[in-house]
């Protein structure tokens, strides 16, 4: 691109987008990227504060921002999204459906860090829903290096850094434990927590059982909703280190491999993961989902209903951010919580 005066840029190819902005109003582009300047337009971009403008001149070793911007909605696009038309350089992706969001955070570091470009997202691993706004990108400059864009397509490999995966209908088995419940000494109140939280992502229960805290008949019952064909199996109660709480040692005896009994995460620090062979998920809840707004299952279950798998390493990332505060008015996941 070249510099030049305003007053003397007629008939010149303008080589970006020139702004504007009414306070209140509107902000978008009074010409585009490719406009041929006319003399009236010098008092309108005189208007704008542009006394200099930036035209076109031919380089085959560099790209204008939008076409950069380009290459990076190709390096970020994965299934389950849209992109807009570049405007003012910059790129959107807006979610086509409902889904968890997934994010490559080592990808995506990798680029940004390159400087001179910018890729902007929702946090990964949460809920979005259709129309939803997912990510914005763009180089800084105007025009920038192909060089440097081949540089961010090598160190975002070979798959999109981004991904809504859709949820899965899914039916599940509830163990309820606990000899309180069981024996009927208080009223089961873990149970409808569940259901609302598990309608919320379209799942289905289709076993449920209360038993006591015999840690045999809790194996059986986990055991059988499996080859009955339940994609999952939560069990609430019997999570603490108390004598009579056996629920971590029945889903153990399973022989589901356990990703991780603890988490760094409050309210929720004595939840349990496992998994079978075949990657069916059984879950120990502690009794904070019972009674508080939202707690590690919240953070956990999108991606269980995406059947994105939940690791030991990603479990443990969620010490930052892992503090609910326990507002007054909940706002999740439109918070800190889980990031």
């Amino acid at each position: 691109m070249k510099l030049m005066k305003t007053t003397d840029s007629v008939g010149q190819v303008l080589c970006h987008d020139v702004t504007q902005i009414i306070k209140g109003v509107t902000k978008g582009a009074a010409f585009r990227k490719g406009h041929i300047i006319r003399e009236e337009d010098i008092p309108v971009l005189l208007s704008l504060g542009k006394d200099h403008i930036y035209v076109w001149e031919s380089d085959e070793s560099m790209l204008h921002e939008n076409d950069a911007a380009e290459i990076l909605r190709q390096i970020c696009q994965g299934s389950g999204m849209t992109a807009t038309e570049p405007k003012e350089g910059k790129i959107e992706l807006i979610a086509e459906h409902d889904g968890v969001f997934v994010v490559n955070v080592e990808k995506l570091n990798a680029v940004n860090a390159l400087g001179e470009m910018m890729i902007a997202t929702r946090h990964g691993g949460f809920t979005v829903r259709k129309g939803d706004k997912l990510a914005g990108m763009r180089v800084i400059p105007l025009v920038i290096k192909k060089e440097k864009m081949e540089a961010a397509r090598a160190a975002a490999g070979d798959q999109p850094l981004l991904d809504v995966v859709p949820f899965k209908k899914k039916k599940y088995g509830l163990v309820t434990t606990g000899n309180e419940v069981y024996y009927g000494r208080i009223e089961d109140t873990f149970t409808p927590t569940i259901e609302e939280k598990m309608r919320e992502f379209g799942a289905e229960m289709g076993q449920h059982v209360i038993l006591d805290d015999d840690h045999g008949k809790i194996t059986a019952a986990i055991n059988q909703m499996l080859a009955d064909g339940m994609d999952m199996v939560l069990c609430t109660g019997g999570m603490s280190v108390d004598p009579d709480d056996k629920t971590p040692l029945a889903i153990r005896n399973t022989g589901a491999e356990i990703i991780s009994y603890g988490a760094p995460v409050l309210p929720g620090a004595m939840f349990l993961l496992a998994y079978t062979d075949d990657g069916r998920p059984v879950m120990g809840l502690p009794g904070c989902v019972m009674y508080a707004k939202r707690t590690i299952f919240d953070l956990v279950l999108p991606n269980i209903m995406g059947d994105v798998p939940v690791t030991a390493r990603r479990l443990a990332e969620y010490g930052e951010g892992g503090l609910c505060l326990n507002c007054e008015k909940c706002t999740f996941p439109n918070c800190s919580f889980g990031k």
